[in-house]
C-alpha cells in the first residue's frame, strides 16, 4: 500500500539539506527539554522554507526563527504527515534517545561494578571520583570490562607481597598473559594505582618493589659499605658481605627480594649517604673499620627503598645525611619520614654559607629543621656533601 503520508513527509522534512535541522530538533528531545517555546538561530534557506511552509507562514529572510512544540505538533496533525513532531522526527532517522535516561543507567551499571571492589586497596581507590575516571576511560566506558579490569587487578593485589617474584611471572599466574602488568596495559595501570602511596614520589618499579615484585631486578644497585648480615642468611649473600669488608659492595634488587639477607643491625646506627663519593672515599680513609654506611644515589629508588626498609625493620637506627640544596632537603624529608631515620650533620648549625653553586628551583622546608630551609634561602648557595666530607669520615670511623 502506498504510503502518500510519509512520502509527503520526506518531500516536507526528508533529505540530506534539512538532515542539520533534524538533528537539531532530535537534540531537544534528546536532552529532555521541555519548554514549549525555543529559538532556532542560524538557519539556511531551505530550513527557513521547510519551516514555514509546513507552519504556513510567509516566507522571510531571517535567520532565527521563533517556533513552539506545541504549534509544530498541531501542523503535522493537520496536514496529516504524523501525530506530532517527535512522530515525525522518529519516523524519517529512526527512534530519538533518552539521553538521561541512558546517562543514568550507565552510571546505575559503573555503580554495581564499584560496589563490588572487595579488596581495601581498590575500595580506596575507587572512592575517588578522578580513579572512577581512569576505570572508565581503560575500559572505554564500557561497564562489563570495567568490571573484568577490576577483577583482574583485585585478583593481582590478592596475591601481593610476593617474595621476589618477576613481573611477568606473577602476571603469567594470575592473568594468564607475560605481559598483562606491563607498563601502560589497564590492569597493571590499576594495581599500581592502588599500591600508590600518597606524596612517595615513587615510579612504577619502586612500587612493585615494595610488594616484592622484581621489575628490571639487576637496574640500579644499591651501594653499601660493611653491612653486617647474620650468620645464618641464606645463599651466598654473607660470604659476599663478609668478603667484602671494607670495600664498596652493590646489592641488587634481585637478591634483596628474592634472598634476603638477615640483617644483623638491631639497635646499632647505619649511617645513609646520598652521594657514592662519599662511600669511596670511606672506604679509601676508614677500609674495613668504618660503620655500616648505604648510600641513596640521589632520590632512592627500588633497591635503596627496599634495603632501607629491611634495614629499619632489622632494628637499625638510620641516620642521613645529603647535599645542603633543595633536592637533598626533598630526599632528606623522603628519608626520614619513611624510614624513621634521624638527620646525621644535617641541620641548620651544620650549614656554613659557602661561595660556589647557586642554589636553583624551588625551596623546599626541612621538616626535621625549618631553621635549615631558612639558612639556606638568606645565603643562595648550596654545600655539597662532598664538602663536609672530613666530618662525616669522623663519624664513621667512630661509628
Amino acid at each position: 500500500m502506498k504510503d502518500e503520508a510519509g512520502e509527503r513527509l520526506q518531500r516536507l522534512l526528508g533529505g540530506d539539506a534539512l538532515a542539520a535541522l533534524r538533528a537539531r530538533l532530535r537534540r531537544r528531545y534528546e536532552r529532555g527539554q521541555t519548554s514549549d517555546a525555543f529559538v532556532l538561530q542560524s538557519l539556511s534557506t531551505d530550513e527557513r522554507r521547510a519551516l514555514e511552509g509546513l507552519l504556513g507562514r510567509p516566507l522571510r529572510q531571517a535567520a532565527s526563527m521563533r517556533l513552539a512544540i506545541d504549534e509544530l505538533d498541531r501542523a503535522l496533525a493537520r496536514a496529516g504527515l504524523a501525530t506530532s513532531l517527535r512522530a515525525a522526527l522518529e519516523r524519517l532517522d529512526g527512534p530519538i534517545r533518552e539521553l538521561a535516561a541512558e546517562r543514568a543507567e550507565r552510571e546505575a551499571a559503573w555503580q554495581a561494578v564499584f560496589t563490588e571492589c572487595s579488596h581495601a586497596r581498590l575500595r580506596q581507590l575507587v572512592a575517588r571520583s578522578a580513579a572512577r575516571g581512569l576505570v572508565k576511560r581503560l575500559a572505554a566506558g564500557d561497564a562489563a570490562r570495567g568490571l573484568e579490569l577490576l577483577r583482574a587487578a583485585q585478583a593481582v593485589l590478592a596475591r601481593l607481597p610476593q617474595p621476589g617474584v618477576p613481573l611477568a611471572r606473577l602476571a603469567a599466574e594470575v592473568l594468564g598473559d607475560a605481559h598483562a602488568l606491563d607498563a601502560g596495559r589497564p590492569v597493571g595501570t590499576l594495581v599500581l594505582a592502588a599500591l600508590r602511596e600518597a606524596d612517595a614520589g615513587e615510579r612504577p618499579r619502586e612500587r612493585w618493589a615494595r610488594r616484592g615484585v622484581l621489575v628490571n631486578e639487576l637496574v640500579a644497585p644499591v651501594l653499601v659499605l660493611n653491612l653486617p648480615a647474620q650468620a645464618d642468611t641464606p645463599g651466598g649473600a654473607l660470604a659476599a658481605l663478609a668478603a667484602a669488608r671494607g670495600e664498596p659492595l652493590h646489592l641488587s634488587l634481585r637478591l634483596l627480594l628474592r634472598a634476603p639477607p638477615r640483617w644483623g643491625v638491631a639497635e646499632r646506627c647505619v649511617f645513609v649517604c646520598e652521594n657514592p663519593s662519599v662511600v669511596s672515599l670511606a672506604a679509601d680513609h676508614v677500609g674495613a673499620r668504618c660503620a655500616p654506611l648505604v648510600c641513596t644515589d640521589g632520590m632512592p629508588a627500588a633497591a635503596q627503598r627496599t634495603l632501607l626498609a629491611q634495614l629499619a625493620a632489622a632494628g637499625a637506627r638510620l641516620a642521613y645525611h645529603g647535599d645542603f640544596d633543595w633536592p637533598g632537603i626533598a630526599i632528606g624529608n623522603f628519608v626520614l619520614r619513611s624510614f624513621g631515620a634521624r638527620p646525621w650533620r644535617f641541620g641548620a648549625a651544620d650549614y656554613v654559607a659557602p661561595r660556589g653553586r647557586r642554589l636553583a628551583g624551588a625551596p623546599v622546608v626541612a621538616r626535621w629543621d625549618a631553621a635549615l630551609s631558612e639558612k639556606l634561602s638568606a645565603s643562595g648557595f648550596a654545600l655539597e656533601e662532598e664538602a663536609v666530607v672530613e666530618s662525616l669520615l669522623a663519624d664513621l670511623a667512630a661509628g
